[in-house]
């Protein structure tokens, strides 16, 4: 199969067989300084990519492929791969054909084509997903799978390059040499993307603390965010005057002074551990994507004239100036690539293909729950144990509030797991706004316990290079609505790196947020958030609340146990109105809990199990967060009248404990299920589906919080769930009347 693209080049090359002078205008004069055989390997990959890019075309064709976003006019980007080593980490772009070609030179036993085809037809003999999509990634290579197509890797390359130097001080168990340099790319219409921008800022900033950041961020701008031009000048004004980051602008079509600049900015970034931008001119041929008519958009007479920038054409016409090959061995060559990259092709054809939802899940339903069991378990040593916690262990001492026992947890976790870093904002010198984590930098030291700038974003990103890196990041979002600024860290970054990885890439991570409503004297919609469905609705994603500080300690050390063993990204949701308390009824002391001892979490299975409080055999009222205090006064006043109740905490809000649920419902006739959060998108649609889809032959009904934002002051308390509202709905559960 052919396209325009390739004919061009082709006709072109054959017309410098019989005038060999005539390529000298699209050589790179720069090309003596390069040692002999390095352009003609930047050559290779550069054809291998591109017929790639028209063997996948063929594919969609035949009905075998279903992915045509190309590299074509891109595949100067070999040259940033040749100027690397195949052990620095590559967080790519979707159109880095000739990086991955380039990289997989650099391996022995690399079969790039069969990689890159067996990705495009879905083949379950794809090495990076298994069929699950279309990425470059390979763990041999070094190369991170992504799918972004805005930028939303950049935060989690900044967090990868600022981690490398951490892991290595803690003495982390890394995957990448003491002096790597991670790579990055995106697109040009990417830099409009605030993720992008977030993450330059980022890097800026922590240049500006005098911090390392080996990280070499590479725009590649072909003009055009799928039809939308980018302005003439726009790319280099916005990326050049980055406080704290080097800039430099390249031309793809000078293959020798890409490779000479590329060489000396990574050795500098090596060298200095300081991160640059390199502005990496380009083209894009074939269009966006094989649904894609340019011709809607774009002149022929554009289309054609930017055939004179192919960089194959320039490294062609660069190695015949110089006496490497003749025009016609280029004309071989590329016919030699396209029909064994054609032949590959073609054996695709019928390629085995994912056949069931438990094999496309797979890498979301991996469990190990021995494993997660005893990492949860595990305890420093008594002594050590003595030494962080003063001489005073906490399971001596007196009962704890919700702060307390999750402040004694994450001393305990920090004591047994040297590479756990904790990190946020204010949660270092200050020790949180609720004093959560405080006294953790003082025993711990500023390397382990840090702040951050402000930015959500850069947290999470932070977080997932950290897991990347061989650290276990315990992260905190100062309040809940606050994550909303930065979801896709989790959703499109951080849950999704497993599934597209088949679990050979990883982010384990446990994201801390202190969260939901009832604040008395403080909130707003910013400071009172009950909205969960953002979180519930990410594959994969592990989401714990404790309604108890009895509850706490095991909920979190899972937590930790499940980013450890099964990579899993967790997310905690701590009730904030709850860290304080100490009473249900005045003076009863019954929310604090004793602090127990990290061992005794070895003798049950916490994940996936919720917890009952009560004996009442009349009504189960199924809740999480604040509504289980809510629900068990409301359970007292109910028993007053004659209602026996038992509460079920949940506790697991994704996946939902659907096990302990349906085992607990069955044993009443009426369950009621209590949600803070908001009616529509709320839990209790999730716990009232459970029951619903085994025909669950009891009466059920939920009470929940209004579908508003949380106003200021007196005034939330029309909207949220009462006690008063629990109570009524209790009684129209058992007997049709408020």
């Amino acid at each position: 199969m052919a396209e325009a693209i390739d004919d061009h080049f082709v006709e072109r090359v054959r017309a410098w067989v019989d005038d060999p002078g005539a390529a000298a205008p699209f050589a790179d004069p720069a090309a003596e300084r390069i040692e002999r055989g390095r352009l003609m390997a930047l050559f290779d990959a550069q054809l291998q990519s591109r017929h790639l890019d028209i063997a996948g075309r063929w594919l969609q064709s035949q009905g075998e492929g279903f992915y045509t976003i190309g590299s074509a006019g891109h595949e100067s980007n070999a040259a940033v791969a040749a100027a690397l080593r195949p052990t620095d980490p590559a967080l790519l772009h979707y159109r880095s054909g000739g990086f991955y070609a380039a990289r997989a030179q650099q391996v022995d036993g690399s079969t790039p084509v069969a990689d890159v085809l067996a990705s495009v037809a879905s083949s379950v003999d794809d090495p990076i997903s298994h069929g699950r999509h279309k990425v470059f990634g390979h763990p041999d290579l070094a190369i991170i799978p992504q799918t972004s197509t805005i930028g939303s890797h950049l935060p989690r390359a900044v967090g990868l390059a600022f981690m490398l130097e951490r892991a290595g001080r803690l003495g982390a168990d890394r995957p990448w040499p003491d002096d790597a340099v991670v790579v990055s790319s995106f697109g040009d219409a990417s830099v409009n993307h605030s993720t992008t921008m977030g993450a330059l800022n980022t890097a800026g900033y922590i240049t500006r603390l005098g911090l390392p950041l080996p990280l070499l961020m590479v725009c590649e701008d072909n003009g055009l965010g799928i039809s939308t031009p980018t302005p003439q000048g726009w790319v280099e004004a916005t990326l050049s005057e980055r406080p704290g980051i080097a800039f430099h602008s390249a031309d793809g079509t000078r293959p020798a002074e890409l490779l000479r600049l590329l060489d000396g900015v990574v050795a500098q970034i090596r060298r200095t551990r300081r991160p640059a931008i390199v502005h990496l001119r380009t083209v894009r041929f074939m269009g966006h994507a094989g649904s894609d008519v340019e011709l809607a958009y774009r002149a022929r007479s554009t289309i054609d004239a930017e055939y004179l920038r192919d960089p194959l054409l320039a490294t062609a016409a660069t190695l015949i100036v110089r006496g490497e090959v003749t025009p016609a061995e280029v004309v071989d060559r590329d016919r030699s690539v396209r029909d064994a990259v054609m032949d590959q092709a073609k054996r695709i054809c019928g390629a085995e293909r994912l056949g069931s939802a438990d094999d496309v899940m797979a890498p979301l339903l991996t469990r190990r729950p021995r494993s997660v069991r005893l990492s949860a378990s595990r305890a420093a040593s008594r002594e050590d144990r003595l030494e962080v916690f003063a001489g005073h262990l906490p399971e001596h001492g007196e009962p704890l509030t919700l702060a307390g026992a999750i402040n004694a947890t994450l001393f305990d976790l920090m004591a047994s797991r040297p590479n756990i870093v904790v990190f946020g904002e204010d949660v270092a010198v200050k020790g949180g706004v609720y004093g959560v984590t405080r006294g953790l930098r003082r025993q711990f030291g500023g390397a382990r316990v840090f702040d951050t700038l402000l930015d959500e974003q850069t947290i999470l990103g932070c977080g997932l290079g950290a897991g990347l890196a061989g650290l276990l990041p315990i992260t905190e979002i100062q309040y809940l609505a606050y994550l909303h600024n930065a979801e896709d860290q989790l959703r499109g970054e951080g849950a999704s790196l497993a599934f597209f990885s088949d679990g050979q890439f990883a982010n384990p991570m446990v994201v801390r947020v202190p969260g939901l409503a009832y604040q008395r004297g403080f909130g707003g919609h910013f400071h009172n958030d009950n909205s969960l469905a953002v979180l519930r609705d990410v594959p994969g994603l592990i989401v714990a609340c404790p309604g108890h500080p009895s509850s706490a300690p095991d909920l979190l050390r899972t937590c930790v146990a499940l980013a450890e063993e099964e990579g899993r990204v967790c997310v905690f949701v701590e009730p904030i109105a709850q860290y304080h308390r100490r009473d249900l009824d005045d003076g009863d002391g019954a929310w604090l809990a004793r602090y127990p001892h990290p061992a005794d979490a070895q003798q049950r299975e916490v994940f996936g199990s919720a917890a009952t409080y009560g004996t009442g055999t009349d009504l189960l009222m199924v809740t999480f967060g604040n509504g289980v205090p809510m629900s068990l006064d409301a359970a007292r006043r109910l028993a007053r009248q004659g209602i026996g109740c038992t509460v079920l905490d949940l506790q697991w809000l994704s996946p939902l404990p659907i096990v302990d649920l349906l085992a607990h419902a069955q044993r009443f006739g009426r369950v009621l299920v209590v949600d803070e959060t908001r009616r529509s998108g709320g839990v209790a649609e999730g716990v009232m589906s459970a029951l619903a889809d085994v025909e669950y032959d009891g009466l059920v009904r939920r009470v929940a919080s209004r579908d508003s934002f949380i106003p200021l002051g007196p005034a939330a308390a029309e909207v949220l769930l009462s006690v008063d509202q629990i109570v009524a709905a209790g009684h129209h559960v058992m007997y049709g009347v408020v």
